[in-house]
């Protein structure tokens, strides 16, 4: 991999999302909504020509550090969000539950 090739992260609050490139090129995202102090991550995509290169990871990672670093906890209704914290426990004391709650409260802010 060229210095080139080498994964960016950046956030995009207007689009409410962590996005990953690779030499420029978008290679996938990870969605998110804010509720009440709580990052809720619903939605993680890495683009199928970008697959297999550990991409998600790395930018799950920086996703959760950038939380970390802004005060807010994770809410992880994101099903690779959620697995990449069972096998990352320095998130865990800025992880909270997905509620019956949160869930509701997340299909209604998505579908606007």
């Amino acid at each position: 991999m060229t210095q080139a090739d080498t994964p960016v992260v950046r956030h995009v609050d207007t689009r409410h999302r962590y996005e990953i490139l690779v030499g420029g090129a978008g290679a996938g995202f990870t969605a998110y909504r804010d509720r009440d102090g709580q990052r809720v991550f619903f939605h993680t995509e890495i683009d199928d020509a970008y697959a297999g290169r550990g991409l998600a990871s790395v930018l799950v990672r920086e996703a959760l550090g950038h939380v970390r670093d802004s005060g807010k906890r994770i809410v992880p209704v994101c099903p690779y969000v959620a697995k990449f914290l069972k096998r990352h426990e320095e998130f865990a004391d800025l992880t909270d539950p997905v509620t019956p709650e949160i869930t509701q409260w997340l299909e209604t802010v998505v579908a606007r």
